[in-house]
C-alpha cells in the first residue's frame, strides 16, 4: 500500500486535475449534460489506455537501448522540472483549438490529463514502485480527474476560477520539488554505481 501512495502523489500532482478545470469547462460550456458525461467518460478511457500502454511500451525501449534508472532519473526530472516551471511562469494554461467530436480523447484525454510530465512521470515511478502500484496509482488519478469535470460546475463554484489557479501554482511548484528530488536520486544512484565499480563502497 505504502508503494502505491509513493506513485499516487508524483502523478497527482502531474496530473493536476485543478489546474485544468477551467479549460473543461470552457470546453464544454454550451454541451447537453449527456454530452459532457459522455465527453469526461471517453477522457477518462482514453488517458488510462495512453498511460499503461505507454508505461509497458517506455519500459521495453529504456531496456533496449540500455538507459539505467537513474540516467532516466535524472533526465526526466529535468524535464518535469522545466514543465513546471513553465506553468509556473505562465498566468493560465495555454486553451487548444479542439473538434467537439473528439474532445474526450482529444485534448482532454491527450494531453490534458496524460501529457508529458504524466508520461516522464510513470517511466520514473514504475522501476522504484513497481508495475501494479504504478498502474493503479495511474488508473486513480485518472478516475479523479474524471470525477473532478463530473462535479465541476460546484467545484468551480466553490473555489472560482483564481482559486483554480492558484491551486494549479501549488501544484506545478510541488511538481517542481519532486523533479529535483529525482535527480537527487539519479545522482545517488550513480555515486553508488560508481563506488561499487570502483571498489571504493
Amino acid at each position: 500500500m505504502q508503494k502505491f501512495w509513493l506513485a499516487f502523489l508524483p502523478l497527482f500532482v502531474a496530473v493536476d486535475a485543478i489546474g485544468i478545470l477551467p479549460m473543461f469547462i470552457s470546453f464544454t460550456r454550451d454541451l447537453e449534460k449527456k454530452q459532457v458525461h459522455r465527453i469526461i467518460i471517453r477522457s477518462a478511457i482514453t488517458a488510462a489506455i495512453v498511460a499503461v500502454l505507454f508505461l509497458a511500451v517506455g519500459t521495453v525501449m529504456l531496456n533496449v537501448l540500455g538507459i539505467t534508472v537513474a540516467d532516466f532519473l535524472i533526465a526526466g526530472g529535468a524535464l518535469l522540472f522545466i514543465i513546471s516551471l513553465g506553468d509556473l511562469l505562465t498566468i493560465e494554461k495555454k486553451d487548444r483549438e479542439t473538434d467537439m467530436t473528439s474532445l474526450g480523447a482529444v485534448p482532454l484525454g491527450v494531453p490534458l490529463i496524460v501529457g508529458p510530465a504524466v508520461l516522464t512521470a510513470i517511466l520514473l515511478l514504475e522501476p522504484q514502485y513497481g508495475t501494479t502500484a504504478t498502474i493503479a496509482a495511474i488508473i486513480a488519478n485518472v478516475l479523479i480527474a474524471g470525477l473532478t469535470f463530473w462535479l465541476s460546475v460546484p467545484i468551480i463554484r466553490l473555489i472560482g476560477n483564481s482559486g483554480a489557479q492558484i491551486l494549479s501554482k501549488i501544484a506545478d511548484l510541488l511538481l517542481a520539488a519532486i523533479a529535483i528530488m529525482m535527480i537527487r536520486r539519479g545522482i545517488f544512484l550513480i555515486v553508488e554505481q560508481f563506488k561499487t565499480v570502483t571498489g571504493n563502497g
